[in-house]
């Protein structure tokens, strides 16, 4: 995994800040391949509560970490009660790291 323990800890307290202290933080994409490099960073959130207004906090999500890590590009996708299960959910969950 290339994010060092400082940068984890931060993803997870800022996403748990922002959904909850129930929020399980996965890392996947280019992130979880140690031979890798540069590439953006790539977050599932799984929530077994409703988010109300999630674009809003997803957003929200994806800028804080992104200041946190000097700008770098961070995707956010959440996986809650009442929103469509889509294909990249599956990808995250079987390739993911949880953090």
């Amino acid at each position: 995994m290339r994010l060092t323990t400082a940068q984890q800890q931060a993803i997870k307290t800022e996403s748990r800040a922002i959904f909850g202290d129930d929020a399980q933080v996965i890392l996947f994409g280019s992130r979880t391949d140690d031979a890798a490099r540069g590439g953006d960073v790539d977050v599932m959130i799984k929530t077994s509560s409703p988010v109300e207004q999630p674009s809003l906090k997803i957003a929200r999500l994806s800028a804080r970490v992104s200041r946190l890590m000097g700008g770098r590009k961070v995707d956010v996708i959440l996986q809650s009660e009442g929103l469509a299960r889509l294909q990249v959910h599956e990808i995250a969950e079987r390739t993911g790291v949880p953090l």
